[in-house]
């Protein structure tokens, strides 16, 4: 009876733990409100109270942008957080023996007869 018992308890998983399925329904059940059409209609609404407000003149337009821009990233998270894993991923390793130098740079000085203000002071008549 204790084999039997280990093996189901053995047989769990860590990122599935027991009685975390009602977590993840709620979890769920969050990001499509907070993702959906309730939030999609809030933000339509917002951005043209914000624009109306922005062309009476009753909101600075770096306000307005930021409730855009902030709707932007609200909606785009997924997609910005998909973008900037595969570019982690695509990143190649940085070889430092096949590396080859900068090449130094060349400074070619100026001849000692040059003035860029010459002339510049001169009053005109």
């Amino acid at each position: 009876m204790t084999i039997l018992a280990l093996t189901l308890y053995a047989s769990t998983s860590l990122a599935d733990p027991a009685g975390s399925s009602p977590l993840v329904a709620a979890v769920a059940w969050l990001q499509g409100t907070l993702l959906g059409t309730i939030a999609t209609t809030i933000a339509v609404i917002a951005v043209a109270w914000v624009g109306m407000l922005m062309l009476a003149g009753r909101v600075h337009y770096r306000r307005g942008a930021t409730v855009i821009i902030g709707c932007f990233i609200l909606f785009g998270a997924a997609s910005i957080a998909a973008g900037i894993r595969s570019a982690a991923n695509d990143v190649p390793a940085v070889e430092s023996a096949q590396a080859t130098p900068a090449p130094a740079p060349t400074f070619t000085p100026s001849p000692a007869q040059y003035d860029p203000y010459a002339g510049a002071s001169v009053p005109r008549r």
